[in-house]
């Protein structure tokens, strides 16, 4: 739309290489301190971005059939999209997995210190420690509480009290290093990412989201505020750091750092990178970034996504951070089947957290807008280091709180077995009995069980009400899975027909794990990839069915209360310009009803085909902030001829200046195919712009039904698009006056979507 024929530079003058016959990117890729391919906070063209990308395809093709070295060039320009996959997956995996090791010594350091070599985790630490007992596996010499290193004494109310004061110490250390590094250094290393993510797929430019800075210093960040206590995760924010990564590596490649459409393909296969090394689950990486984060996702991607995944999983799996040859602390595997009576709480559970989804969005999301209207929203340290302390004091009392949330999932995941220590398989064992020691399932619950199933109860509340509060602040914050632990006993009525006699009836672990896809599905609303990944992190088929029950439950249950996940109600509190492709649109409104300019607004800034002069443009652009401008026959017809983007006539007027002799304010700009041969012959010279014009602008009828007007800009991703009534223009509609014609029908504030 946007191309011409190219002009040999070799014996062309600089009027030819303006004024003449040429390609549109020759000179719209030279490069301008002050203008950029697009304002920061604007939307891209997606069709002018792919008609660029062709455009860039059929000259590749072109030279390739002229030398060698051109068709080499050719090859590396295609593999050049694999090459990035594979630096996306390396850097994505090294990453996680030096986050890993990271969390899981700074988490232990709140509590101790090891003795031979202080940078080990606890775990670590009583690896090596040939005094380790069987029973006392977590307790070795080189291993001390800080109590006992000061005070040289760890039992006692003293160890307790200074373990307590210092663990909550250690808490606020981390936190207020963790939030003063994003204020001063990245700000938009805060939050989990993923609703500015979604947002940037769709075409809108945050610049500085997915820069180094932000990339570092989220790095860090995380650690330090996963490290602190807080109830949040890591598996948001590294979907952030992966996009981050892709973003790095594009600038090293003109195909994709020129191309803004281009990039974003990158982008949707470095968030599938992400999530394959946040869960373990490569396969469910690649269906998340279809289903939950991409807005343009050609098969292309698709095989590319898949390919950063397999590589960022790779290069974790080499680092084996929790030297269990997993990718993620809680895989389990599970072997005893389920039964069909079990779908009755399998439901159950899905229904649960379809309501506790609903719960958490309204509360998270009312805070976070009483955060944006009052004067909390004005001191971010002081909410996180508040929110910290609040949470370290309730957290260290209860064993299931305070440890790290990858821990504690890891211990409901995990079925009883003869090697398990944990309370919650601390059965009675009767030496009286015929049956065999570790024959588990006929045991009775011993004090420990019991003991632990208070513990898990008061646990879950204090997650479900402090998440609500932590998930949104100044500092790198994913979402806590909430895992549920269910007891099992089946001596029951309901359980006497179809257990086997010294079977499990029951197996605990495969409730939390339902209990926590259903928990997410309600706050996210995904159920094809959630199901994948949980699939993949137990390795189990027959799970599958269990696992889709929930899932579908929960969001059946949560949209019954509303239609928006976490991610897209952060999207609308925001304001970011996200037209999502699965909301309806079901109102009998047409265009003329949302187009501009209003009756009460001035008219629409517009460029005559043959009588503005540079000065008149010039004008025009300092004047207004718009993206392009309509140009038409004359002011009187109002007969439209196509359409001019800002940067392109900022561009050609700059070079004109620059390297065409007698091109000044008072020149006239041309649009039109042939310029009158007096206006040659005149001085001052004239300035030709015919090939920047767009001939083919998108246009709708003023009677055209909005219906079909967002379901073009949707599925063509278009910036503006113009309204006509027999080929003469009547006004623009842009991608915000959509959004704000949709929040209008919906009974929302409209000015809502002013993120501009």
């Amino acid at each position: 739309v946007l191309t011409g024929d190219r002009a040999s530079s070799t014996g062309a003058t600089p009027s030819e290489e303006i004024n003449g016959p040429g390609n549109l990117m020759d000179f719209l890729d030279e490069p301008f301190p002050d203008v950029s391919t697009y304002e920061d906070f604007h939307t891209i063209d997606w069709l002018r971005e792919k008609s660029r990308d062709t455009d860039r395809h059929r000259k590749i093709t072109t030279k390739s059939r002229e030398s060698y070295w051109e068709l080499i060039k050719g090859l590396l320009d295609a593999w050049s999209g694999w090459v990035v996959m594979l630096l996306i997956g390396m850097l994505t995996g090294t990453l996680a997995g030096v986050i890993d090791l990271a969390v899981d010594w700074m988490t232990d350091l709140k509590e101790g210190v090891c003795l031979s070599a202080f940078y080990y985790s606890h775990e670590q630490c009583c690896w090596t420690s040939n005094e380790t007992t069987f029973d006392d596996r977590d307790k070795c010499p080189q291993w001390q509480k800080w109590a006992e290193l000061m005070t040289g004494n760890s039992e006692g109310a003293g160890a307790y009290v200074l373990n307590y004061f210092l663990y909550i110490s250690w808490a606020l250390l981390f936190s207020f290093l963790a939030v003063s590094l994003v204020r001063v250094f990245a700000p938009y290393a805060c939050g989990s990412g993923i609703p500015e993510i979604k947002t940037i797929l769709s075409g809108f430019i945050i610049r500085g989201y997915l820069g180094k800075w932000t990339l570092l210093i989220k790095t860090v960040t995380l650690v330090l505020a996963v490290s602190s206590g807080l109830s949040l995760g890591k598996e948001g924010p590294l979907v952030h750091v992966a996009c981050c990564c892709g973003n790095l590596f594009c600038s090293l490649f003109s195909k994709y750092s020129k191309n803004e459409g281009k990039r974003r393909e990158v982008l949707s296969a470095a968030a599938a990178a992400g999530v394959s090394v946040a869960f373990g689950a490569p396969i469910g990486g690649v269906l998340f970034s279809l289903e939950e984060v991409s807005y343009y996702f050609p098969l292309k991607t698709l095989w590319r996504s898949f390919f950063a995944a397999l590589v960022a999983a790779f290069t974790l799996r080499a680092i084996n951070p929790f030297g269990n040859s997993r990718l993620v602390l809680f895989y389990v595997e599970y072997h005893t089947p389920w039964y069909m009576a079990e779908l009755v709480p399998f439901i159950l559970l899905g229904v649960f957290g379809g309501l506790w989804g609903t719960l958490f969005i309204r509360g998270n999301i009312a805070w976070c807008r009483r955060r944006k209207t009052t004067l909390l929203g004005k001191y971010p340290v002081l909410e996180v280091i508040v929110i910290t302390g609040i949470t370290a004091v309730l957290a260290f009392p209860n064993p299931y709180t305070r440890r790290s949330t990858s821990e504690l999932i890891s211990e409901l995941f995990n079925d009883c077995g003869a090697l398990e220590s944990s309370q919650l398989c601390d059965y009675v064992n009767n030496p009286n009995m015929s049956r065999r020691v570790d024959d588990i399932p006929d045991r009775p619950a011993g004090p420990g069980v019991y003991t632990a199933l208070w513990q898990l109860a008061l646990a879950l509340v204090f997650k479900i009400v402090i998440t609500i509060f932590t998930f949104g602040m100044k500092i790198p914050s994913g979402l806590f899975i909430p895992s549920m632990m269910a007891y099992h006993h089946h001596d029951w009525i309901i359980f006497k027909n179809w257990c086997r006699p010294g079977a499990d009836c029951v197996t605990p672990g495969l409730y939390a794990m339902v209990g926590a896809a259903a928990c997410l599905g309600g706050v996210t609303r995904m159920t094809v990839s959630l199901v994948v990944i949980m699939f993949e992190l137990t390795g189990g088929l027959e799970y599958i069915v269990p696992l889709m029950a929930a899932a579908v439950t929960s969001k059946w249950v949560a949209d019954a209360f509303g239609k928006e996940g976490i991610y897209e109600s952060h999207i609308q509190l925001n304001g970011y310009p996200y037209l999502d492709v699965r909301d309806e649109f079901t109102h009998r409104t047409l265009a003329t009803d949302v187009m501009r300019p209003r009756r009460s607004e001035p008219p629409l800034a517009v460029l005559t085909q043959d009588s503005t002069t540079v000065e008149d443009v010039e004008a025009l652009i300092k004047d207004t902030d718009y993206n392009g401008f309509p140009v038409v026959v004359s002011r009187e017809s109002e007969r439209l001829i196509g359409f001019v983007q800002r940067r392109d006539l900022t561009l050609a007027i700059k070079t004109a200046r620059q390297k065409q002799d007698g091109v000044v304010s008072s020149s006239v700009v041309y649009f039109t195919e042939d310029t009158p041969q007096a206006a040659e012959a005149c001085d001052p010279q004239p300035l030709k712009l015919r090939r920047i014009l767009n001939l083919s602008p998108f246009t709708v009828t003023d009677h055209t039904p909005m219906e079909t007007v967002v379901d073009i800009f949707r599925k063509l991703g278009l910036r503006q698009c113009l309204v006509t009534r027999s080929g003469r223009l009547l006004g623009i509609i842009t991608k915000k006056d959509v959004l704000r014609h949709m929040a209008q029908m919906m009974n929302q504030d409209p000015e809502s979507i002013m993120f501009n």
